[in-house]
Formats: C-alpha cells, structure tokens, sequence
C-alpha cells in the first residue's frame, strides 16, 4: 500500500502550484496517515485559506491538494515545518501577550467531580454534546447573519468538522459557527452552568421581531464540561466575527483555574468559528479512533441540521503492473510481446479525506403524505437493525400545548421472545431533542410496559429533561406526550385488526396478546382501547380466536352476560361439567386457557354493559329458573343434601341442588370471592411449594348434585332406607373425589382416591366375565349322573339285516 509520510505532505503543500498525483507515490514515497492540514506558502503565513466543499468520494490523480477539500492549518492546529523553522529563526517577531489566569466562579473541584462521575451515565455522550454546541454556534450565526451579513463574509459554508488523531489520543472538533469574544469566553466557559444558548434563546424571546422557529440545542450549561469525562486538558480556540483576535482558552481536569491568551501564531489563525482539541486520558483513548467517532456521530448527532465531516481512510482500485519470474513465464511473455499486451492486476490504493457523516435526513420531519410505505419500511430497518417489515406505522405531529413529532411501529415478531412481557430494557423508543439523539432508556417514562414492543422516535423540541439530558423529569407535558403515544400506539394495533388479512392481526395476537392482556391489568383508563382488540377461543369457536364484538353479535336475545371458563387447556374445558347446560341452550362460553386470561378479564368486569360471569362460581344464573321445580327439588332431597354436608363435613361450605349440570352427578363450584379452581391451581404452581400463605385465599367450595341422575337418586334413597349405611357413605367420599378432579381442583391425597376407584372397581366387575366354580357336593353328583347315564346306553340289534 502506498503511504506519504507528514513531511512529504508538507513538501507539497508548500508547492501550491503543483499538482498532486497520487501516482507520484509509485516513485517510492512511503504514504503515511495524514493531516488535514495544509498551507499556502506563496500566500504566506498571514493569511488563511478556507476550504469548504469535499470531493465526491476520492481523490482525483490529476487534480491539485486543494481538491482533496482539507482546511487551512487553522483547522487541526499543526504547523508545517518550514513555517516553524522560518518562525523560530526570525529575532524581530514580536513577543507572545502574556497569559492571563482566572478563577472559575464556582466550587469547581467539587462540580467538575460531579459532573465527570455523577452527572452523565454514559461517557460516550461528550461528542454529542459538544456537536450539539456546535450546531448552535452555526445556528446563532445563521439567525444573525440575517440582520448583520458581514458576520458570515470570511466563509458561506456552514460544517462541523471532527479529526480523531488515534496515535495521539486527540480529537479535535471546529465549527465555522459564530464563535466567541474575550469576554464571552469568560462569561460562558469561566462560570460553570452558564449557557450561552440559554441567554441566546432569552433574547430572541425579548426581541418580538425575530420571531421564527429555532433549532438551538444546547441550553444546558455543562454541556461543554462533559469533554473531561473522558479528556485531562481541553483547549478552545475561538474566534468571532465582532473581534480582531482569536483567543485560546484552557482548562485541566481537577484544576480550580483556566487559561486565556491571545492566538498569535500565523498557522493556528481561523477566519471564524471554534475549534475544540481534546487530550484525552489514557483509559479513554479508544475515543479518537476515526470508525468510533464516525459510528458515535451516526449514532447521537445523525439528524443535526449541519453536515458533519469526519476525517476517514478511504480507497479505490487501480491496476498497476506486475512483473512474472521469466523462468516460469517466458511463453507467456512471447504471447503478451506478440499481441502488445501487459500484466497488470488491481491493488487498492489507500488515502485520507473528510467524509459527510451526517448524511440521512429525518423522515419523521417530512410531511406523511410525501413519504411512501417503502420509505417508512426501510428506516425501520436501518434504524433498528431489523430485516422484517412491520406490521404497521403511524406518522403523526402534535400541536398545541406540547409539540412533537413521531414515528410509531408495531413489530412482526416479538424479539425477546412471546413469553416475555415484563421486560423493561427494550430500548425500541430513541428520543431525540432538536434531532439530536438522547437515550433509549425510557422504557416505562414514554410507553407503559406491556407496549414495549412498540418500536419508533420521538423528537421534541420542549421537552423537559434533566441537567444530563438523559433522564426525563416527571412533569405534566411527560404525562401529556404518553397520553397521545399510547393512543396512536392503539389506533395502530386496531388499524391492523380491521385489515381484511385477518393472517395480519393472528400474527401479531400471537405474538404480543400477552402484552395486551397484561395491560388490562395495570392501564384501566385504557380499558375500553384494550377490550376490543382481545381475542379468545370459544365453545363455537374452538380453531379460530374471536374477539368481544363477535361474541356479543351471536349473543342470544334473553342472554345478559358474557360467560367463560378457565382452564390449561381447550381440551379440558369443553369437557368440564360447568358447560353441560350452557351447552344445551346453545350459551357461547369463552375459553380461557392462558395463565393470564383469568386475571384480565376479571379486571375488565364487564364489556358493552355486558358482565363477566365466571361459570364455574356458585348462583350461576342462566334466566330460565322454574321456582316449582326447584322447590320440589329441594323437597325431596334437601334432608340427603344435609346429610351429604355431614359427612363431607369442612370441604365443602354447602351441598346444593344444581342447575347448570345434565349429565354429570355432581360438580365442585367456588364461592363469589374466592379463587376459581384455575386460579387455585397456579398460584400453588408459583408458591415454590409453601401453600400455607395461599389457604386464606382459597374459595368456599360448594358441592352440587344432580337430582336428575341415578347415582343421586340412589344415594337419596340409601339416606332414606339406612343413612348409617358404610357403603354410602363410601360413595359419597368417592363422588366427593370424583366431582374435585372433574371441576379441576387438585386432590389433597391422590393415593387414597386411587385406593377408593380400585376398590369400587373390584366390587363392581367381581364375577362380571368369568364363571362361578362348582361345589364339591355338587360335582359328585354330576359324576354320578354321567355314570347312570352311560350304563342305560342300548347297543343297536339287527333284525332282518337291519339295525
């Protein structure tokens, strides 16, 4: 690879009338990393010259060093050895002014230390805030050049440069802003938490004639000081349009005083603006790494209005020619010789120059109606690395008291996984202020948890945030702005469950319908946003899911409730007893068979002036009670009701007739209050095996008999004809058993109930299939028959030659 050492650089700078030929390289100049700076020597060392445009990708073998767009030596500060030379040799240059030291006006040791250790989490964020400075300074000169246009007459090109000097650990950033005065650097860098843009800001608000929007990001005053989280000296060099001289300031880490003194060397002098040299610590050096601060200024400062150069190796394919051994290759070197043809092959050749780092534009600026869905699909995925495209988006801007804009995602898949909904760091919301990119962490501030999943930016221009810029503070326009985020979020969410692919709202129902049933548990103001776009198998609908409004369409006319049935699965509920009679009537039942379900639809108690009825409670009512039957019901068995409370003793609250069963003999209903079998069941799944805590939990259970079926009818009539009777008494703890597991409660002693079955089992089946064997007396008596038989037996005679 060719390389061109600093010195030969300087060599052609100072040739400005030369072209620079990357092919005089090949003559045996080794290329070395250089620096952006460059010198006008036939101008001399007085005045500087700006170089404002870049090249369109690299640079060009027939073109002059001007072309390769790198600034004057204003811009990286180096001085080119000959200058240094000629400077140092000269006795009649003027003495350097003196250096004058000040007193910060603060409790610096302490403040300094606050801020490096305390106030900002993320050391990363220092180049953010310095663009950000940056881009006000550019803006301050915008906003003024319009009544004064001799403040931007030296350049018209408005940039942010950043060069990252790896070997040196230096980063160097310069803006051709509006830079600063003697005193302005006193006032704003001399006393800590002052900003400059803040009193910008105040004085257009008192000058009624400016008016306009503006893009000023930088009002908090440490912003600049969060360059010694990771440098030990800064050094600011600035100089403003309304001085003659530019002025160099300097601070060091841990120090109680900063440096002020006038910029007198030729070579360092900048027509206007600030630049910023940062030496960094030796833990922090990784920072002037040009890909990192490339990826840094992608990452925070991509939609800063001001294009961003940073200094990057770039490089480009050329052939070149090759020599072969002629011992291996003299045939073909007669070949090439007769058809005038040359070996060559292709190297990469390598070189520096600035590169647009800022270059995407923020979409979300853009009027929606301009934006097609191609576009929207593709910052989805280059802003969040995903190779899917959404579900869906929404583009929106909100106005009045609290102003913002956004662009909002449903996901096609759930990235942590369908079973994570309580994850709290998802970093899918980037926030951004004026375009410049604060956090991802306010998972929970601008989204409540259970729509994590929502994925987009937000850009606000008055948003309050705290001294650090990453921490929102608690305040009215917060609750305000995730009002009208989650609303959105939801018009999404329904936009795809009226989409005519109903495959659309399956995929995302099964990927994030636990996220909305969790949110029916903590957001009850959104409950009537949430009930609609639940979905739920059904006892007519078991293949497909449907929602609340279907189930309320193919309501019955006399019907006034909603009915369901928890369970750990489909199978298990349409099989439970609870259903026999809803069945009969045609009653739909809702199936719920996820751990959640239960818990979200009691939180939502009713829908469209429709209650939850849990159909395995006791007093299930299903409007066609026959006070007559009832009564006679209760007439005839009421005594054996007792009499079976008796003997099941505490198990059971009370033992009742039943109206929601047919074919079943018996059921185990919970009480109103309590928890249902379902719940019963996972919360000792979750108590780790201590159940003591649960107990005071636990529901009243009622038993219900059949008076409709034989095993009742019998066990009535055992009551009646022998109460004492231990078989029934034994049937009655079997039926007991029995109706707990069908209801779908867990028996306390799984052996003993298995004891009882076998038992029951032997009494029933004894004798069923096989013969009963004989008696002994019994048996001697056949054989005594059989002999008295064989001694009758007549032989045949033949009469006439006949038998």
């Amino acid at each position: 690879m060719l390389r061109l050492s600093k010195r030969s650089v300087s060599s052609l700078l100072r040739s400005g009338d030369r072209s620079f030929r990357v092919a005089a390289a090949a003559a045996g100049t080794s290329i070395h990393r250089s620096s952006p700076s460059t010198t006008d020597s036939k101008r001399g060392d007085v005045e500087s010259r700006w170089y404002s445009s870049l090249t369109n990708g690299k640079c060009r073998r027939s073109e002059s060093l001007a072309h390769l767009n790198m600034k004057a030596n204003w811009f990286m500060g180096y001085r080119n050895e000959s200058s240094a030379a000629a400077s140092d040799s000269s006795s009649q240059a003027p003495p350097p002014p003196p250096v004058e030291k000040y007193e910060y006006q603060a409790e610096v040791s302490r403040l300094m230390d606050l801020i490096v250790n305390s106030l900002y989490s993320n050391k990363e964020v220092f180049l953010r805030e310095l663009i950000s400075n940056a881009s006000d300074a550019l803006d301050k000169l915008r906003y003024l050049s319009v009544t004064d246009p001799e403040l931007s007459k030296d350049a018209a090109d408005l940039d942010i440069r950043i060069y990252a000097d790896k070997e040196n650990g230096v980063i160097t950033l310069t803006d051709s802003g509006i830079g600063m005065t003697r005193q302005e650097l006193v006032d704003c860098l001399g006393t800590i938490a002052q900003s400059g843009t803040a009193k910008f800001l105040q004085a257009l608000k008192d000058n009624k004639d400016a008016g306009g929007d503006n893009n000023l990001i930088g009002q908090f005053g440490v912003g600049f000081y969060s360059a010694f989280l990771v440098a030990d000296r800064v050094t600011v060099s600035t100089k403003s349009p309304k001085s003659d001289k530019q002025y160099v300031w300097e601070g060091e880490e841990g120090s109680s005083s900063y440096t002020i003194k006038e910029e007198t060397d030729p070579q360092l002098i900048i027509p206007r603006g600030t630049r910023i040299t940062l030496h960094l610590k030796p833990d922090y050096k990784g920072f002037a790494d040009p890909e990192r601060v490339q990826k840094l200024v992608k990452n925070y400062s991509q939609f800063v209005s001001f294009p961003i150069y940073t200094w990057q190796e770039k490089g480009y394919t050329k052939e070149v020619e090759v020599d072969d051994d002629p011992a291996e290759s003299k045939q073909d070197n007669q070949d090439d010789q007769a058809e005038g043809k040359k070996k060559t092959k292709k190297v990469v050749e390598r070189y520096w120059d600035w590169e647009l780092t800022n270059e995407t534009q923020p979409i979300w600026l853009r009027n929606s109606k301009e934006v097609t869905t191609e576009e929207y699909n593709e910052f989805y995925r280059k802003t969040f690395n995903e190779y899917l495209d959404p579900l869906a988006s929404s583009h929106f801007t909100t106005e009045g008291e609290v102003e913002f804009r956004s662009i909002l995602y449903v996901p096609p898949v759930s990235p942590m996984g369908k079973d994570d909904v309580v994850n709290q760091k998802t970093k899918n919301i980037r926030l951004y202020v004026k375009r410049v990119f604060i956090s991802d962490d306010f998972d929970g501030e601008l989204f409540p948890r259970y729509l994590s999943f929502i994925k987009g930016v937000v850009d606000s221009h008055d948003l309050p945030l705290n001294v650090s810029r990453e921490i929102l503070q608690e305040s009215r326009i917060v609750r305000i702005m995730k009002k009208r985020l989650v609303k959105k979020a939801f018009d999404m969410i329904l936009g795809i469950s009226l989409s005519e692919n109903r495959e659309d709202y399956e995929k995302f129902w099964d990927n994030f319908g636990k996220h909305l049933k969790l949110g029916c548990i903590e957001d009850r103001e959104n409950h009537k946003r949430l009930a609609p776009l639940l979905r739920f198998f059904s006892s007519q609908s078991e293949n497909d899911m449907i929602s609340l409004d279907e189930y309320v369409e193919n309501m019955k006319a006399e019907q006034k409730a909603i009915y369901y049935v928890a369970s750990d699965s489909i199978t298990s509920a349409k099989n439970a007893p609870f259903l026999e009679k809803l069945l009969e009537k045609e009653l739909e039942v809702l199936y719920l068979v996820e751990p959640i379900d239960e818990v979200a639809i009691q939180s939502l108690k009713s829908y469209k002036d429709k209650d939850f009825i849990d159909i395995s409670k006791e007093d299930l009512d299903l409007g066609d009670k026959n006070e007559e039957k009832e009564a006679a019901a209760k007439k005839e068995f009421g005594q054996a009701c007792d009499w079976i409370k008796k003997r099941l003793g505490d198990k059971v609250a009370s033992v009742q007739i039943s109206s929601r069963l047919s074919s079943s003999p018996c059921v185990l209903v919970s009480g109103k209050f309590g928890w249902s079998a379902n719940m019963e069941r996972l919360m000792k799944a979750q108590s780790a095996g201590d159940t003591t805590s649960l107990e005071f939990m636990k529901g009243r259970r009622v038993f219900e008999i059949n008076p409709d079926h034989s095993i009742i009818k019998n066990i009535n009539a055992a009551y009646k004809s022998n109460p004492n009777d231990e078989d029934a008494m034994k049937a009655i703890d079997l039926m007991y058993d029995a109706a707990l597991v069908s209801s779908g409660f867990t028996p306390e002693n799984p052996a003993e109930l298995g004891g009882k079955i076998y038992e029951m089992m032997d009494t029933a089946l004894s004798g069923k299939w096989s013969s009963p064997e004989p008696q002994p007396q019994q048996h001697m008596a056949q054989s005594h028959n059989a002999e008295l038989l064989e001694a009758e037996v007549v032989e045949p005679v033949e009469v006439d030659g006949k038998k």
